[in-house]
């Protein structure tokens, strides 16, 4: 359960299309060079990107990336999920029987039980995230973000 590379450079990506505040799109050379890629990583994770319904894309002199929707309309669990991601993918038991063709574990595993409960609250809470919210500076973002875990544990002791 980890977040790869692509998660990583495609949100920023993202977060870097999202804070555009010219008029004319965000071309490819323009966000590799913001974000330390190269322009053909970039274009990569921006194809992804767009292919998943989270940018659209205007080609010529003129051309670039735009958001496909307001960036209060696009969750942070839904760029994850274009991007590839999952934290705990309905084959990783298959993928972890040791020595055996399959886990010791198929019918009885608290871990799994754990991984799923960790998968849940990591996907809810991202599903609770947007863009818009991730465009604000680091400060803010560890206000909202404090606000929202609070609130999580007041509904759960209720």
């Amino acid at each position: 359960m980890h977040l790869l590379a692509l998660e990583e450079y495609g949100l920023r990506c993202l977060l870097r299309v999202a804070s555009h505040a010219g008029a004319d799109p965000l071309t490819i050379p323009a966000i590799a060079e913001a974000e330390g890629l190269s322009p053909e990583y970039a274009a990569k994770l921006l194809r992804k990107l767009r292919i998943g319904g989270l940018l659209t894309s205007a080609r010529g002199a003129g051309g670039g990336y735009r958001l496909a929707r307001p960036a209060d309309q696009i969750t942070i669990w839904e760029a994850v999920d274009v991007l590839g991601g999952e934290f705990f993918p309905a084959s990783f038991c298959e993928c972890h029987g040791g020595q055996r063709n399959e886990c010791v574990r198929l019918t009885d595993c608290s871990l799994r039980a754990l991984w799923r409960r960790l998968d849940e609250t990591l996907r809810e809470t991202l599903e609770a995230i947007t863009v818009q919210d991730l465009a604000r500076r680091e400060p803010a973002v560890e206000v909202l973000l404090d606000r929202g875990a609070s609130a999580r544990r007041a509904t759960v002791s209720a």
